[in-house]
């Protein structure tokens, strides 16, 4: 019998839509609390769900577990805050990342940035034989989010310094005083 996963006590998720900036901005506010002294995880769950199964096999909630599975290593640390980097879709894919962790507090905070943009940063970055397939994806999941509407928080990460975006997101967050 497995023994019963810690919870994060606090759980601060990073959404939006591709190339809106979810993990350059993880990256600076992990730099932020560590200059701090502040125990915390950060986890990019895209980097978490790479994968291509089998037809047959249903992966549905692979990255659900997986995320279970490396929170609970970081649990046995004795960490209780997470930083996630993730575009939360809907309200079940938010409950399930919540539950993963057994969030007691979650605040969500979403990037917002122009459609071009993001196209661009997608364009950039994604230089293979989906890079279409990827920059059209970014309107379709910006409206998504939109519909959705999970975010506690928008903080525009257009051109401006990414050290300033996270540490107002911490601040806005309750994780960083002023």
């Amino acid at each position: 019998m497995e023994p019963a996963i810690q919870g994060a006590e606090e759980l601060l998720i990073i959404t939006g839509s591709m190339g809106s900036g979810k993990s350059t901005v993880l990256g600076a506010a992990t730099d932020l609390l560590t200059l701090q002294c502040i125990p915390h995880a950060a986890i990019d769950l895209d980097t978490l769900g790479i994968f291509h199964l089998p037809v047959e096999v249903d992966g549905s909630n692979v990255l659900v577990r997986n995320l279970q599975c490396v929170w609970r290593n970081y649990a046995a640390l004795g960490l209780s805050r997470l930083l996630l980097a993730r575009a939360v879709e809907t309200r079940t894919d938010l409950e399930a990342c919540c539950q993963a962790v057994a969030a007691k507090r979650t605040v969500i905070c979403r990037l917002r940035v122009s459609l071009e943009t993001m196209q661009r940063r997608v364009r950039l970055r994604e230089p293979g034989p989906f890079q279409q397939d990827f920059v059209a994806r970014v309107a379709k999941l910006e409206d998504m989010l939109d519909r959705a509407q999970l975010e506690d928080f928008s903080i525009v990460n257009e051109d401006g310094p990414v050290t300033g975006v996270a540490h107002e997101m911490l601040v806005r967050a309750s994780w960083l005083g002023m």
